[in-house]
């Protein structure tokens, strides 16, 4: 993996793409936005895949995009570095992350005790709840039939959420967003992103179909083999990134 801060745009394309997305993230937010709501927007373009790991997040070009304080946008680099998803390089800037093997693991046996757990109790469903899921499952399915693995990856992301929210609970939903982004961070040294999520469609689309059956038991073993197969795979595809 290349040392921080070795360039501005990990891709080589047009730097300024995650700022366009940026500039329309903050046409949703109140113009009184506060380092929280700065916070998020940064955070969603983590999570949708547009800012990558060492991109440089420069203060003249948000503090523009954005409309806040320079004060603002310090303090939410800095809820954004304590979530993980930041970092300061002295002399240098502030920093998209990138994540290491130890960060998977940890960061998976996070994911299995909320998302297990959250599947594990569910209580009988309203079928209607399970409607963002499906919508999940279909866009997923979609993208992977164009090709779109990239699509498919945050279709997968959104499908997670999705999960965990049937639980209705704001801490675990706040938990659970933070845990995402910083995942998506590690989508990004896979060479392969069909590798990373092909499997992953027919096994969203069987695992909804679990749950609106009422089996939740079962969803949840199910879903502990699929967490565990996705550590595994993401780490052996890091780790030989020619796959």
């Amino acid at each position: 993996m290349a040392h921080l801060g070795e360039t501005d745009d990990a891709t080589g394309v047009d730097g300024a793409g995650w700022l366009r997305m940026v500039a329309g993230d903050v046409r949703l937010q109140d113009r009184s936005s506060t380092a929280e709501r700065v916070a998020d927007v940064l955070r969603r373009r983590i999570t949708e895949g547009d800012l990558l790991p060492r991109t440089h997040l420069s203060e003249e070009q948000l503090i523009e995009v954005l409309r806040v304080s320079r004060n603002t946008l310090r303090e939410a680099f800095r809820l954004l570095s304590h979530e993980g998803l930041l970092v300061h390089a002295l002399h240098r800037g502030v920093f998209v992350r990138e994540l290491g093997e130890a960060d998977l693991v940890d960061l998976y046996r996070l994911r299995r005790t909320i998302e297990c757990e959250v599947v594990r109790t569910l209580p009988d469903l309203d079928p209607g709840l399970l409607r963002p899921l499906y919508d999940d499952v279909e866009a997923g399915e979609s993208a992977a039939q164009r090709g779109d693995w990239a699509s498919v990856g945050t279709a997968n992301m959104a499908f997670h959420r999705h999960l965990v929210a049937l639980a209705r609970s704001r801490r675990t939903d706040e938990v659970t967003a933070r845990l995402l982004a910083e995942l998506r961070l590690a989508f990004h040294a896979v060479a392969s992103p069909q590798r990373l999520h092909e499997s992953y469609v027919g096994r969203n689309r069987a695992l909804l179909a679990r749950l609106a059956a009422g089996e939740s038991e079962l969803a949840a073993k199910e879903l502990e083999d699929y967490l565990a197969d996705s550590l595994a795979e993401l780490l052996d595809a890091i780790r030989s990134p020619r796959g």
